[in-house]
């Protein structure tokens, strides 16, 4: 599945790169506007990131986040910084299809385990971002991607499988943004470890090629941001190639 995305601060869609709020893109469209028009191409699921919420939970942005859920016909996935029981429940009761948990599910399991048999697997995305260190091995991030946890992916992914976690979104943090391919081999190790899961996989698209590549490694989803907004292709074409793949 294509899931095209935007991230936004102060209600303004911009891009970071690698997670670094001072190296901000600022692109000049209405997210509503741009959200409607991934949705009238034909996307099946729509993905918003708040960079507000993200740094501090008191900013959320849940005016917009609503006006966008209600705007949409599309079920639309929201992520950034969502550490709290009332966060998630606030934002599905604004319309939102599902809450994307990060740090937390790394630093407590336990509890977000219990979110995912509470709410549904489907309503719940569990982000792990990951920086690969000299051999190659994925270290899971947290905190924005600023501190390593010292956990590798699949002591991340197997406390929450139990309780029936299907949806995973893997950023590669240094691909984030910078739109020279994403991490093929990533995929293809975290499908075969976990086949089980829905992967979506998020950094570094940059070109049609990759999401033909992609499909082969049978993700269940690919994150677009950068590349659809800067042009690089459009969403028609990025539909098509997916479904031709």
């Amino acid at each position: 599945m294509i899931i095209p995305a935007i991230d936004l601060i102060n209600g303004q869609v911009v891009r970071l790169q690698k997670g670094d709020f001072d190296k901000v893109t600022n692109f000049a469209f209405d997210p509503i506007e741009q959200l409607l028009s991934y949705q009238n191409a034909g996307s099946e699921h729509l993905h918003l990131v708040d960079l507000d919420g993200a740094r501090n939970p008191v900013d959320r942005q849940l005016d917009a986040i609503a006006n966008i859920a209600a705007a949409l016909d599309a079920p639309i996935q929201v992520g950034g910084g969502i550490r709290t029981q009332k966060e998630v429940e606030t934002l599905l009761e604004l319309g939102v299809n599902r809450v994307v948990i990060g740090s937390l599910a790394v630093k407590e399991p336990q509890l977000v385990a219990s979110w995912l048999e509470q709410y549904g697997a489907e309503h719940i995305t569990i982000a792990l971002d990951v920086l690969l260190d000299a051999d190659g091995n994925p270290e899971v991030l947290t905190n924005g991607w600023q501190q390593g946890s010292g956990k590798r992916m699949s002591d991340a992914v197997e406390p929450l499988l139990a309780a029936g976690m299907k949806h995973v979104l893997c950023t590669d943090v240094d691909r984030d943004g910078m739109m020279f391919g994403p991490n093929f081999d990533l995929y293809y190790r975290l499908r075969k470890q976990f086949p089980m899961l829905q992967w979506q996989a998020s950094g570094g698209i940059h070109a049609l090629d990759d999401l033909a590549k992609l499909k082969q490694l049978k993700v269940g989803g690919v994150i677009i941001g950068k590349a659809l907004l800067s042009g690089k292709f459009t969403c028609e074409e990025a539909l098509a190639c997916w479904q031709n793949a």
